[in-house]
């Protein structure tokens, strides 16, 4: 094996530059060409790429975003587009390809790898923390910081006025990030998509909290929660609960960037070197990830097929402790 291409692909998520660092020195440290293409698939349909060097990744460990770009390709979910995308691997002559990335990515690279018959690995890069195969996908830690800091400076506003805050937060259609903010920031409440809800069990949160003395509350609301948008669900709380000062903080994309935590650069570090190894002992069409501390390849089918399953003691703990 001497020349391994590398995307980072989809969202971008705090973290992925220590992952290109950790994938371009290694390579680099054993003879192998790194290859990077920017913007995901499109920039390998399109041809973009660089010969990385150690000077490209000298200081990136510690930055947010990717150096290389990422972009979600219509085109490469097409056979013409995929068919550009496997002449340039080939003139390149790459002999296999890392995927740094969710879900959509890894689906993308099992198709690219069934059709050019290409070894490909992937590495979990999403703040969703969304796969199966990992206990955490590279950005995850970086984003509960995030919205936790965000979190406690609204709570200061919310004590001052006597409010009650809906803080909406990103996961998709997972409710990993609420449902550990919410135990982290003392919510009151947590709306998930894996939980049924209901506004009057909201509004009896509240109350119960009221005749507890408690004269402010937070309650995180996951984007894909299915009682819908923090907005609406405000909304019908303040219909039902006239005399409560309901406020809404969509935190939005401030939670896919800053710089990755100690954790989070770890976590990059050690998957990308995995992958290089995973690639060199003959492992293809598998996600590199750790579980309990160790190395593990699961293959694509099953990471993106299985998803990652919230951990029920995370929400009865926050259950217990709401009010």
């Amino acid at each position: 094996m001497k020349r391994i291409g590398l995307i980072t692909s989809g969202g971008d998520a705090p973290g992925m530059n220590a992952c290109i660092r950790a994938i371009t020195k290694y390579c680099l440290n054993i003879g192998i060409v790194p290859i990077g293409f920017f913007d995901g698939y499109q920039g390998i349909i399109e041809n973009r790429c660089l010969e990385l060097g150690f000077t490209d990744v000298n200081n990136i460990i510690h930055q947010g975003g990717t150096i290389l770009g990422t972009a979600r390709s219509e085109e490469f979910r097409t056979a013409q587009g995929r068919s550009k995308a496997i002449g340039n691997l080939l003139s390149n002559k790459i002999d296999a390809l890392i995927c740094i990335g969710g879900d959509g990515t890894f689906a993308g690279a099992n198709v690219l790898s069934e059709e050019m018959n290409i070894p490909v690995i992937g590495i979990p890069g999403t703040i969703d923390n969304d796969i199966s195969g990992t206990d955490h996908s590279i950005g995850y830690d970086t984003a509960l910081n995030t919205v936790i800091d965000a979190i406690d400076k609204i709570r200061d506003t919310a004590s001052s006025h006597h409010r009650i805050f809906f803080v909406e937060v990103m996961g998709r259609n997972s409710g990993f990030i609420a449902a550990n903010t919410g135990l982290a920031s003392g919510a009151i409440d947590i709306l998930i998509p894996e939980r049924e809800g209901s506004i009057e069990a909201i509004c009896e949160k509240l109350e119960k909290g009221r005749q507890r003395k408690k004269t402010s509350s937070i309650v995180i609301v996951a984007e894909g929660c299915k009682l819908g948008h923090a907005q609406h669900i405000a909304d019908q709380v303040s219909a039902r609960l006239k005399d409560y000062d309901t406020k809404v903080s969509i935190l939005g994309h401030i939670q896919r960037g800053g710089d990755p935590t100690s954790f989070d650069r770890i976590l990059a570090s050690r998957l990308g070197v995995a992958a290089v190894e995973g690639l060199i002992a003959g492992r293809k069409d598998e996600m590199v990830g750790i579980i309990k501390n160790q190395v593990v390849y699961t293959p694509f089918e099953e990471a993106i097929r299985e998803g990652h399953h919230i951990d029920e003691e995370v929400l009865r703990v926050a259950d217990i402790l709401s009010i």
